[in-house]
């Protein structure tokens, strides 16, 4: 009877023992944490006030850049544009002037103050999306990052900035004919480059008193 008993209690505890441990995989661990953790709105908002406004003054002129794509694109890809992955997309911080063209429902054709050739360009004001901010300014490192889907929230929240901070008031007064300056990103596909259509996402955007 003693061993009976003892064989019971030495089951009890085991099986106790067994439903009271259990094992997860270190990076599933590592992965619950991060996504405990990490702020994407609160990164954005560093990125945002710390690093990427007070390095505007680093954009280049997009009538310049422009210039320099179509008589030496290889060289003008490696010195000036960003990206986070490998692949032909590629991103430029720039800062352009010109007079509004058209105001559209979705975007503001800007004519650039170019005396040689009519160029304009689109300035995007309702569908802000992607990475050409998060990336254009070459500021954020990816391995701060532990899963992508961190690293898109950012994107996410970098776009939601924008729209909800940076172009409501310009939307309400821009007209035909205003005299615009602004400071955005671009993005480019290195391997198959078209100057032809290009769309700024407005970081920094604004009326001159400036013809």
């Amino acid at each position: 009877m003693k061993a009976i008993k003892y064989i019971i209690i030495v089951f009890i505890v085991a099986f106790i023992a067994y439903n009271s441990v259990y094992f997860k995989k270190l990076d599933e661990v590592k992965a619950s944490l991060s996504q405990k953790e990490f702020n994407a709105p609160q990164y954005a908002a560093a990125f945002w006030n710390n690093k990427l406004i007070p390095n505007l003054d680093k954009a280049i002129d997009l009538t310049k850049l422009k210039t320099m794509l179509s008589s030496d694109p290889a060289k003008t890809f490696d010195v000036y544009s960003h990206a986070l992955g490998i692949g032909n997309l590629r991103y430029f911080l720039i800062r352009g002037k010109g007079i509004i063209e058209s105001v559209n429902e979705n975007d503001v054709t800007v004519m650039l103050n170019v005396d040689s050739s009519k160029q304009t360009v689109t300035l995007a004001t309702e569908y802000i999306f992607g990475n050409a901010v998060r990336d254009a300014s070459g500021l954020i490192n990816i391995n701060e990052f532990t899963n992508t889907m961190d690293f898109n929230n950012v994107s996410a929240e970098i776009n939601k900035i924008i729209r909800e901070k940076v172009l409501p008031s310009f939307k309400q007064s821009v007209k035909k004919g205003d005299v615009v300056e602004f400071t955005g990103a671009i993005e480019l596909n290195k391997e198959h480059l078209d100057l032809s259509h290009v769309e700024v996402v407005p970081v920094q955007v604004g009326m001159s008193n400036e013809k």
